[in-house]
């Protein structure tokens, strides 16, 4: 008897079809909902930096030169892409398959955690906050841009109407709040800018630094 498959399993699966076409799929949302934001939130990154759900690398090519780059994706096919534009953008970063629920690194071992537009599809988005405050050190950063549920109620109405298919179709929730997760697991909202009728967060958020 095959073993039930977990909405982790369901997600990478999803993740591995839909990577070959991903990158053409979003630049039509990225151009009208988050021009600019890649290239912000790399910006912000500083130390060792980890990127969670790193998928086909689009990232890589804003990040500073020089800084100690890692980031790892639930999907091989994803990061399979990611390997090869990290080669041909000269990126030195150590990437691996890995789940942003249960991250493979220890307490403490990085000072700037990005996630761009990830938390959406992730299945338990509340324990991969907790996981990016674990492996910060204190004093760390979490740089965060995601698509939100709009305080528009007109806007939210239409969100909740798409929400039912783009859940049960490509398990991307557009109603999540990640700022109640965030402060949840301990972090100080340092800075917050909402975009596009407030339907996109740009955040950057702080792991208490020890007294």
């Amino acid at each position: 008897m095959n073993e039930l498959r977990t909405p982790t399993d369901i997600a990478r699966e999803r993740w591995d079809r839909m990577a070959v076409d991903y990158d053409r799929s979003i630049a039509f949302f990225e151009r009208i909902l988050f021009g600019g934001g890649r290239e912000w939130a790399c910006s912000q990154a500083t130390g060792e930096v980890v990127e969670i759900a790193v998928g086909t690398g689009r990232n890589l090519a804003f990040y500073p030169d020089g800084l100690p780059l890692a980031g790892l994706d639930l999907s091989p096919q994803m990061l399979r892409l990611a390997t090869e534009r990290a080669h041909k953008l000269r990126r030195d970063i150590s990437l691996q398959v890995g789940d942003a629920q249960r991250l493979p690194f220890a307490d403490a071992s990085f000072d700037t955690a990005v996630c761009t537009l990830a938390l959406c599809s992730i299945p338990n988005d509340s324990a991969a906050v907790r996981e990016v405050f674990r492996v910060l050190r204190p004093g760390g950063q979490f740089v965060l841009i995601e698509h939100v549920g709009s305080p528009n109620p007109f806007v939210r109405a239409a969100q909740w109407v798409a929400d039912q298919f783009t859940v049960r179709l490509e398990g991307d929730h557009l109603l999540r709040e990640p700022l109640v997760h965030l402060r949840g697991a301990g972090f100080e909202v340092e800075s917050l800018e909402r975009l596009k009728l407030g339907i996109v967060e740009r955040v950057v958020a702080r792991k208490p630094a020890r007294d």
